[in-house]
């Protein structure tokens, strides 16, 4: 069983998502980062750098969520081909660094924000799901970036029509809503 290492308000929550997705059995382990258990060294033989997420499969540990998700959606079977591969790729490097860092970084903001949602929402206005009309992991992590601007930074999608019915769809799932939003 894959044990999952996260804290209370990680991006453990974006694996735990995908994983509640696949409906794949785990444990989770909630380190308590205030404490400083993520530098103990039982987590930090993990990952040396004292992060989470983390996870355990067996003998194998990984660290990084985009990582994490890639490795999840091989292991469960969501991508069989190399294309498959390269396109789960092409979208979580995309939004944990290009979204991410356009969202986030407060300095680009202005600019890149615009820039990447019409991007975005030209992608999403022919089809349901980032890569079209099956749910993937590219969803959990472009989802996740685009709900994590919504909640920290109170970012609207008003002006990108199909971008802001995706988040209304994608928060709509059962599995989103108990690991980003806490639902139970």
């Amino acid at each position: 069983m894959i044990k999952l290492y996260g804290g209370a308000r990680s991006r453990a929550s974006i694996v735990k998502w995908y994983l509640e997705e696949l409906q794949a059995p785990y444990e989770f382990q909630l380190l308590d980062m205030s404490a400083g258990e993520h530098l103990q060294p039982d987590f930090l033989a993990i990952n040396p750098f004292g992060k989470v997420p983390a996870i355990a499969d067996g003998d194998f540990q990984l660290w990084e969520s985009g990582a994490i998700l890639l490795y999840l959606a091989e292991k469960f079977g969501e991508v069989k081909t190399i294309e498959e591969k390269a396109i789960a790729s092409q979208w979580v490097l995309f939004a944990n660094s290009t979204l991410g860092t356009g969202l986030f970084v407060a300095e680009s903001r202005e600019k890149e924000s615009p820039r990447l949602l019409s991007g975005l929402n030209k992608v999403l206005e022919n089809q349901t799901y980032i890569t079209g009309e099956n749910f993937t992991v590219s969803d959990v992590a472009v989802a996740t970036i685009l709900g994590y601007a919504i909640m920290m930074l109170k970012m609207s999608y008003a002006d990108y029509p199909a971008v802001d019915a995706y988040i209304k769809r994608i928060s709509d799932r059962p599995a989103y809503q108990k690991a980003i939003l806490g639902v139970s």
